[in-house]
């Protein structure tokens, strides 16, 4: 019931304000859709802690001659990402609506479906469902970016269609082939494709073709060269979307499908998995200190940071899932706070060069300060969001890979280096000729950003009431692996 309701309530709010011209109304709309999405999603939490689960559960036929249903439901890791998407989408609708941006109907329109299919995608229990909304999710991200970018927009964003759509072909060739290795009567729904009947040269294959469409999405290295022209190119909103919420479809999916039903070829494979990770923090790290741009900057700090998400993934302990689980809403607060931060800044002064910015802190110190509160959760910082992550997924994978989380742990180094540089750079210092005309944040601008700022300190210093939510849950996926 619940489930239903998310699914359907931004999609009503979408198509209406598709049809509407008239742009305060287009704003009101979508502010009341996405946060009536959020209290529905707060609900929905409240009803999961008293143990009404079965309020989740979703079933709907379909395809009855195949056996093929649209399904959901939720469990704890389900929820969490389900929030973060509830929470997160007001906020950016929020932070844009200072922009103006032109057909605002169909880019509000647009953040809203593309809601819809996030809370399709974390609440499938169907491989097939999951897949539809896994694409359908790419159809709002590929307008978005390609009509609201920047000058090389379109280039760019096909070459991000091109990436995520290949990848997600590999995807539903795996789902296909696993549809007939199930028990019969054949089915895509989820516990059947983790009852599949795979021989160990099987799931090597199933391996790869989830493997190379999850690490695209996330991205895993090599397979992150579509992810910092996007980021840069797209709109504000857009790239907030895609590094808050899109990325973590593809942990998500690394934890939902590949864990439980890879297990042997995990064991087989999963070591080259987790170097690709590392290797990715080690090169996003080092290219991230080069950068003069700050968006290109914070997109290189993703790549380095889901890197160790993905890389405490294949570690196969339980603290590294805990700790990939908590990070995973952890980095999508943060960086949709930086990136608010960011437009901010380049609104007022027209530039995202480093070198161009200097001493805003003295004319702004409201922004200096919400930034460097957002820095600090980024990089790590204790009783922030961010510590309790890194620390699990370092702790977990040090279990079985001691050398590997000994590298994994530079990017703490790393990270301190290349975002406190960009603080000191942009913020300390004396005004330069560019920085004395700027002005502080308005009350309006700091309304998405103080929310931010709160889960970066409730995250820090309360995360129990996050590990709780998501632990049976992870135990279940640790035990179909055994």
């Amino acid at each position: 019931m619940i489930t239903g309701i998310l699914l359907i309530l931004p999609l009503l709010f979408s198509l209406v304000i598709f049809s509407l011209k008239d742009e305060k109304w287009i704003r009101i709309l979508a502010i009341a859709g996405s946060v009536t999405e959020f209290l529905v999603s707060l609900y929905g939490l409240f009803l999961y802690t008293t143990r009404c689960q079965c309020q989740f559960l979703l079933n709907i036929g379909w395809i009855e001659s195949l056996h093929i249903n649209l399904r959901f439901g939720v469990d704890g890791i389900s929820l969490l990402l389900v929030l973060l998407t509830t929470f997160l989408t007001p906020l950016i609708i929020l932070s844009s609506l200072g922009h103006a941006y032109r057909k605002s109907s169909a880019f509000y329109g647009l953040i809203l479906l593309m809601e819809m299919a996030f809370i399709g995608v974390f609440s499938a229990y169907d491989g097939l469902v999951f897949y539809i909304f896994w694409e359908l999710a790419l159809i709002p991200a590929w307008f978005i970016c390609a009509v609201w970018g920047g000058n090389d927009r379109i280039r760019i964003t096909f070459k991000f269609f091109i990436y995520t759509f290949t990848g997600s072909l590999f995807m539903l060739v795996a789902l296909i082939y696993l549809y007939f290795r199930t028990p019969a009567p054949h089915s895509f729904e989820i516990i059947y494709l983790y009852a599949a009947h795979l021989t160990p040269r099987e799931q090597g294959w199933i391996f790869l073709a989830f493997f190379l469409a999850f690490a695209i999405k996330i991205p895993i290295f090599p397979f992150h060269t579509w992810q910092p022209d996007t980021y840069s190119e797209a709109p504000a909103g857009g790239t907030m979307l895609l590094a808050g919420i899109m990325l973590k479809m593809g942990t998500y999916g690394l934890i939902r499908f590949l864990l439980p039903i890879c297990p042997v070829a995990l064991k087989e494979w999963g070591w080259i998995a987790l170097l690709l990770s590392i290797t990715g923090i080690i090169y996003a790290s080092v290219i991230a200190i080069r950068q003069s741009d700050m968006k290109r900057l914070i997109a290189y700090a993703s790549i380095a940071h889901v890197g160790l998400i993905s890389a405490g993934i294949f570690a196969l302990t339980e603290k590294a899932l805990e700790g990939a689980v908590i990070q995973m809403v952890s980095h999508g607060i943060n960086i949709t706070g930086l990136f608010i931060i960011i437009s901010l800044i380049e609104k007022r002064m027209k530039t995202r060069d480093i070198s161009q910015i200097e001493g805003i802190a003295t004319r702004a110190p409201w922004l200096a300060a919400i930034f460097m509160i957002l820095v600090l959760g980024s990089i790590g910082l204790p009783l922030t969001n961010s510590f309790i992550g890194e620390f699990l997924l370092l702790l977990g994978i040090f279990e079985n890979h001691p050398w590997m989380a000994a590298i994994a742990g530079l990017t703490i180094i790393f990270s301190a280096v290349y975002m406190l540089w960009m603080y000191q750079r942009t913020m300390l210092g004396k005004p330069n000729e560019m920085s004395q005309a700027i002005r502080d944040i308005s009350l309006a601008e700091a309304i998405p950003l103080v929310p931010l700022v709160i889960m970066v300190f409730w995250i820090g210093i309360f995360p129990n009431f996050f590990l709780k939510l998501a632990d049976p849950a992870l135990r279940e996926i640790l035990n179909l692996m055994h």
